[in-house]
């Protein structure tokens, strides 16, 4: 979990011309932000937040966790036996 001096570390560090792309995975929901009294949505300053883009993501549902294995196992060279 980052505090407040990251979140100010990073900020200053996505101004640059060859900023990183970063992601952030969070189910935080509204808490307090580390080092301060304040409360965000999950955990992060209002200020940075405005910045991101959020993509809520949804479990695999079985089909596709099957489809996932069998690519793999081609991939590997490997075998796999999934029931159907």
């Amino acid at each position: 979990m980052l505090d407040i001096e990251c979140f100010s570390f990073l900020n200053r560090a996505l101004e640059d011309d060859m900023a990183p792309v970063v992601i952030v995975a969070t189910n935080r929901g509204i808490t307090r932000i580390r080092g301060t009294q304040n409360m965000s949505p999950h955990g992060i300053p209002i200020d940075m937040l405005d910045r991101m883009i959020i993509i809520k993501t949804v479990p695999y549902q079985e089909k596709e966790i099957k489809e996932i294995l069998k690519i793999r196992s081609v991939c590997s060279d490997g075998w796999i036996s999934i029931p159907v």
